[in-house]
């Protein structure tokens, strides 16, 4: 079983407004277990970006460490897919094209290729646009492209930041329910970031919240899935456990 450990993550850097060194993460200790579905919520500038962009491999850590699978991370690669806030699609390439651009780096076959992207598009209901252009499709349309052509690269981890806060609030509502259905079908390890204390929850098995650099408290999410917004609006438990999220947002 693939695992995802921070082991006492840390990461400063020289602020030249501030003229001062800053921390951002301090002390990060976290384990993610293959197919667990994780939100880390937290007030802006907890340090959540920068968190994932170190599980990611953009940025070097300060101090502490990433294994992934036992072994350490040092930068980018496959195994770990990123799906940015903005739809970050190439607009030269067909719908098709864009799923199947990770397989194709992989080498598969363009029969193989455009297999599985057909598969992740018909998926979410998207086989239909499979030769269209990004700019031909609405904001929601090509934020889905952006999930699956992260996830038809099955990276063992996918990292998300943010990725639904661009679209209008039934598109969001929409894709939170479809990114549901897909990590139950499909059951990839998931780490998202988000400031919505409503989305954590609704996501996720257990939710991280962060505050200045450090794990605040983490909080386990047994509501039953699936799950829909309709059904869970007004649910008692549900309603319980965002409180409980919010309360330690506002606090931090």
């Amino acid at each position: 079983m693939k695992r995802l450990v921070l082991k006492d993550l840390s990461k400063t850097y020289f602020d030249p407004y501030a003229g001062a060194h800053v921390t951002a993460v301090q002390e990060v200790s976290l384990e993610v277990k293959q197919g667990e579905f994780v939100s880390v919520v937290g007030p802006s500038g907890c340090g959540k970006t920068t968190l994932l962009n170190m599980i990611a491999g953009f940025i070097p850590a300060s101090g502490g460490e990433i294994l992934l699978d036992e072994r350490a991370v040092d930068g980018p690669g496959p195994e770990r897919g990123v799906v940015f806030q903005s739809f970050a699609l190439f607009p030269w390439k067909t719908v098709l094209e864009n799923v199947a651009f990770g397989p194709k780096i992989r080498g598969l076959s363009r029969t193989e290729r455009e297999k599985i992207a057909r598969e992740y598009l018909d998926l979410v209901g998207l086989a239909n646009v499979a030769e269209r252009y990004p700019n031909e499709l609405s904001g929601g349309m090509q934020q889905r492209v952006g999930v699956v052509r992260a996830l038809a690269n099955n990276p063992d981890v996918l990292l998300m930041d943010e990725p639904f806060a661009s679209v209008d609030a039934q598109t969001r509502m929409t894709l939170q329910e479809e990114l549901t259905r897909i990590w139950q079908e499909r059951r990839p390890t998931i780490i998202f970031i988000t400031h919505d204390v409503g989305e954590a929850v609704f996501l996720a098995n257990r939710v991280v919240v962060l505050s200045k650099g450090r794990i605040l408290k983490e909080i386990e999410v047994t509501l039953p899935r699936p799950r829909a917004w309709d059904l869970l609006t007004e649910d008692a438990a549900f309603k319980a456990l965002s409180g409980q999220v919010l309360q330690l947002v506002r606090s931090a």
